[in-house]
């Protein structure tokens, strides 16, 4: 009677034409990294964010998610790389952007309204701003917030999809931030694995912000944000915003594959400089 490995040698001699590499075991691979802009991250992650895979940036509202991921775009368009920013709920300040070393005239802002996303480009974005119905005035005639949210994340969902496959873009961020926690979860995992292989087609780095994690075991690496505190000195304007990153997986390092059961590295906390600096309301 034959042994396992006289047969696994008879089987990979008979599959050797039709699948070269059908019982091979994957070479460790050193995956590309783009930097964040903010060192102490870039040293939690050992590099930076990876290139061709999604990344999620998670956390609760002034955690420093949209800190750090602009950032990230400042660092990417300032390279003179095209980048887009997919706002599902309109909620991205371009004049925020901007002062956050963001080059506008590298951003693609994709804003989804209730009928359909809308494109602007950098000096439309600068003078344009969408009015504010009164939903307080006739309560009767408030839209259901849900049906709403499910409309935005449907065309943000589409409108990244679109991008991906067109691709040529170095980063595309796609902002659910503002979210409901149930209608992320309907997202269908079919979506996220579209994106994954999309990425790694395109070698574009999508990030993913949400109050907490929605893309599963196709994002390579998750960040938790978290506030950690701030340093006013009775002043009027507020300074010194800490934010403290946590990674919740990485599954793509940059020094091989991520070991399971391997130990978590600490939390890095970092504090935003004076490009982020708000003046405080009198």
């Amino acid at each position: 009677m034959p042994t396992a490995s006289a047969l696994r040698i008879q089987i990979e001699h008979d599959l050797e034409r039709r699948f070269p590499a059908a019982l091979s075991s994957v070479p460790h691979t050193i995956s590309e990294t783009a930097c964040t802009g903010i060192a102490e991250v870039d040293q939690l992650l050992s590099g930076g964010l990876p290139v061709g895979a999604i990344s999620e940036i998670t956390g609760p509202v002034s955690s420093g998610r949209t800190s750090l991921t602009l950032a990230f775009l400042a660092a990417r368009t300032q390279e003179d790389r095209v980048c887009a920013w997919v706002d599902a709920h309109d909620a991205l300040d371009a004049e925020s952007a901007a002062a956050n070393g963001v080059a506008l005239c590298q951003l693609l802002w994709v804003r989804c309204q209730r009928r359909s996303p809308v494109f602007l480009t950098q000096r439309q974005a600068s003078v344009h701003r969408s009015p504010k119905p009164n939903l307080e005035a006739n309560p009767f005639t408030r839209p259901n917030s849900s049906r709403l949210d499910y409309a935005h994340l449907d065309q943000a969902l589409r409108a990244t999809d679109l991008l991906l496959q067109a691709g040529g873009f170095a980063a595309i961020v796609l902002d659910l931030g503002s979210t409901a926690r149930e209608q992320g979860a309907k997202i269908p995992l079919a979506t996220w694995f579209r994106f994954r292989q999309a990425t790694d087609r395109t070698r574009c780095s999508l990030l993913v912000l949400a109050q907490e994690p929605l893309a599963q075991s196709s994002a390579a690496v998750v960040l938790e944000c978290t506030p950690f505190g701030t340093q006013s000195g009775h002043q009027t304007v507020i300074g010194g915003f800490a934010y403290q990153v946590r990674t919740g997986r990485i599954s793509a390092h940059p020094s091989g594959p991520f070991i399971a059961g391997q130990r978590k590295p600490p939390a890095s906390t970092w504090t935003a400089n004076a490009a982020w600096q708000r003046e405080a309301s009198a």
